[in-house]
Order: C-alpha cells, then structure tokens, then sequence
C-alpha cells in the first residue's frame, strides 16, 4: 500500500468522530467485565455438564474456551488500536472484505446473533426472579410471567441508554462491581463451608474417549463460548473511549484473564458442593449450591446478586450492540434511520429502540421451544461463528492490505496465535453444524434474506426488466 493509498483511507484510521468520548479505561473494563459476566456462569454449568459427565471435561470446556478467547483478545487488540471505530467487527470486516460480506455480518448481528443474546441473558434474569419467588412462596410463576418481565428488563434499560452515555457508563461501572461481589461471593460462601472434595474425582474422566465423546464436547463449547461471550464489547463504543488505541486493547487483555480465572474458581465451586448428577438437574446451578452450603437464606441472596448480574449484562449489550447498527447505517449498508443521533444526549437513540423490538420479536419466538434459553444459543451459534472466522482472519488480511497502517499494538504471538484461534473457531463452527443442525439452518437462512435487501434495487432492475420484455 503506497502512502498515497493510505492517505485516501486515513478515515479508517482516524480518531475523529461525531459522538462524545466520555468512557475511560475503568469504563471501558467495566465494560468488558459486564458484557462477558451475564446468565453464562450461572446458567449454562448444567447443559456443559449434561453433554460432558465428566469434571475433565467440564474443566476443558472453560480451560479452552478462556484460553481461545484470550488468543483473540490479541488479535481484537491490533484491530481495535488500528482502527477505533464504532461497531467492533463490522468496522474491521469492511476495511478488509468487500461491502457485501460486511453487509451480511451486520445483518447477521442483528437478527440472528447479538439480538438473540440480549433476549437469552434478559430471560435468565426472569428464570433466577422465578428462583426467588420460588424461595419466598413454594410456588413458582409461568413462561408467560417470564417472558413479561424479560421484555421489561429489555425495554427499560433501552430507555435508560436513550439518556446519554455518560448516565450508560455510570451503570457500568456499579454492575460490573457488583458482578465481582456476586461471583466471589459465591466462591467464598461454597468453599468456606462443608463441601465434599471426592466431587473432584468421582467420574473425573469419560468412561471411553470416542468420536461422540469429541461431539459432545464440541456442543458443550458451544455453551462456554457463550458464557465468555461479550469480551469484545468494549470495541462495539470505541468512539465513546477516551485514548481509545491504549485503553481499548488493555480492557480487553486485563478483562478476559480475569474474568477466565474467576470462572475457573466459580465452576469449582459448584464441583465442591454439587455432584455430577445435581449439576446435570441444576438450572439455578448457583443457587442450588449456595443452598447446599448455607441453606435457603444464601440462596435469596444469591438469586438477587444473579439478577443484579444479568441486569448488568442486558445493559452493556444494549449499550454496545447499538453501535454497530448506527454505525453501518451511517455508512448506508443498513437502514438509514438507525443512523440518526440524538441532538440533546448525543446517543444513537433509533437503533436502540429497533434493536430491542427484534430482541423481544425473538424472545417471544423461543419461548415456544421447550428448552428456551438453550434454543436461543443453538440458534446462533453457528452463524457467528461464520463471521468470527472471517474477523480473526481480517488481521492478516489488513496486514497485507495496509502494511504502513498505525498499529500501537500487534497481536501477540503472531501468526501462530491467530493460527490456533483459527483451528479452534472452525472446529467449533463444525461440531456445532453437526449436533444443532436444524437451528444452525434456521440461523442461516435468516442471515441468507440479508442478501434480498442488499440487492434490492438490483432485484427491482431485473423485475422492471422481465415486465418489460414481455
């Protein structure tokens, strides 16, 4: 790329934006800590535990999935110093892939993938409020009350992130403090009290390793991947983040090891109090271990901390998920509205509402299913992890395409991190394919009526075209 080149593309490189820059480091980690700490760690142990019966693997499954998350931390890094961008992956997708395949991202991440996460994660805010009720009454109340309070959780924290960034990080900041208070409180309650270490090596490894032992295990990462989903959130406001090109990689790198660790400690926890069978049927897994070691009180308190986590969650989602539909409307790859901003509080206000009106089209859609909160993630997961190949790949991919481009950070390890990144993202992207087939279509075909709308006005040329020649 000559100097000439670079220069006509200085706008993907610049820090210029149109948006206030209000966020710091302590925000942009609270961030990350929000996006990535939701229902994941308090809700998916169970299905993990069901697909693997065994603690090696079950271990495996949050071992490697917090080690290949941390390999694309490095990679996100480059890309977010680089490029400070709102929209996390769909600003790096259009700087290296033609518009269409950006575009069909985008569209993906819409309706298939992120939407989808904020109605699991608002649903598991419902369940452990069921949890509660359930404690305080005998009783518990129906899906349909779930999903209502679900739908409130969405749609007031959408009008709550129509106020003003500077009002959406103060949020960060509290639930992202409170999430670490909920998960080592958690650690702390089960392993001071009376647990049973034989847990630990009771079934420790499969009866036989076989290539339905890999299947299996490749279905269970589907749920720790998604547990660990998020960690890129911070890179969705990067136009919002003071020194973005410091900030942005540090909250990354410093979030997700963290936070890898804090699973680690949680998931043993559960093993310390809990057998294999009482994880398989616990899905308020915190809950039921915290009972275990105290009683009912300590899980009153554990559902509130829950509740307050996920609460935390939906709200970091919105925060950053709008981003990406104001940004690629801004570039005309979306619907135009969505790129209108808020004269007075400067927010993306239009795509928020769009984006929770999708997000409660499918919630209500899989609370037909009989297993919605698993549904919802089979539902995307092999979709994303289409794109995610696509964007991990775009770092070499912009290596090549803009080699004088400004990196104050380079991935670490590089190209062998992004190697085994790689690996491990298409290993996932198959064995999911192969154990969801039916939902993974689903997932696609709706990304597929991308390609409708992007070729519309082709479409309409050929239509007009066909009348007119008969």
């Amino acid at each position: 790329m000559t100097s000439q080149n670079l220069q006509s593309d200085s706008k993907l490189f610049s820090e210029e934006t149109e948006l206030k820059r209000e966020l710091g480091l302590v925000e942009a980690l609270s961030i990350v800590i929000n996006r990535i700490i939701g229902s994941g760690i308090f809700r998916t142990p169970m299905p993990i535990m069901m697909l693997v019966a065994s603690i090696s693997l079950f271990y495996g499954v949050w071992v490697v999935g917090g080690i290949a998350t941390l390999l694309g931390a490095f990679c996100y890094a480059e890309l977010v110093a680089m490029m400070p961008k709102s929209g996390g992956p769909y600003a790096y997708l259009k700087a290296a892939y033609p518009p269409v395949w950006t575009f069909l991202r985008g569209w993906a991440m819409f309706f298939v993938s992120e939407t989808a996460s904020i109605a699991a994660v608002a649903l598991v805010f419902a369940e452990y409020s069921n949890a509660l009720y359930e404690m305080a009454t005998g009783h518990t109340y129906s899906m349909a009350v779930e999903v209502f309070l679900a739908l409130f959780v969405i749609w007031s924290l959408t009008l709550v992130n129509c106020f003003g960034v500077f009002l959406s990080g103060i949020l960060q900041d509290i639930f992202s403090l409170l999430k670490l208070i909920a998960v080592g409180a958690v650690i702390a309650i089960c392993f001071i009290n009376a647990g049973d270490a034989s847990h630990f090596t009771t079934n420790f490894w499969p009866e036989k390793f076989t290539w339905s032992t890999m299947l299996a295990f490749g279905a269970a990462m589907r749920y720790g991947f998604f547990a660990y989903s998020g960690w890129e959130g911070a890179t969705y406001v990067a136009e919002e983040v003071k020194k973005p090109r410091k900030n942005l990689p540090l909250s990354l790198i410093l979030g997700i090891f963290g936070i890898m660790l804090l699973y680690l400690a949680a998931n043993s926890t559960y093993i310390y109090q809990l057998s294999i069978p009482q994880i398989q049927s616990a899905k308020w897994v915190a809950v039921d271990a915290v009972k275990m070691a105290i009683g009912t009180t300590g899980g009153v308190l554990i559902s509130l901390a829950v509740m307050l986590n996920t609460f935390g969650n939906v709200s970091a989602q919105i925060l950053c998920k709008a981003r990406t539909w104001y940004a690629m409307s801004r570039d005309g790859l979306f619907i135009k509205p969505l790129s209108k901003v808020n004269e007075k509080y400067k927010t993306p206000n239009t795509a928020l509402i769009v984006q929770a009106f999708w997000a409660s089209v499918l919630l209500m859609g899989a609370a037909f299913a009989e297993n919605t909160y698993e549904t919802i993630i089979d539902f995307f997961s092999f979709t994303s992890s289409i794109f995610n190949v696509s964007t991990f790949f775009s770092v070499w991919v912009l290596r090549k395409k803009y080699p004088d481009a400004p990196r104050p950070y380079k991935a670490w390890g590089y190209p062998f991190t992004l190697i085994i990144v790689l690996i491990i993202q298409i290993w996932f992207m198959i064995t999911t394919l192969i154990t969801a087939f039916i939902p993974s279509l689903l997932g696609i075909l709706l990304t597929s009526t991308g390609l409708l709308y992007y070729y519309r006005n082709d479409l309409k040329q050929a239509i007009n075209f066909s009348k007119h020649s008969k």
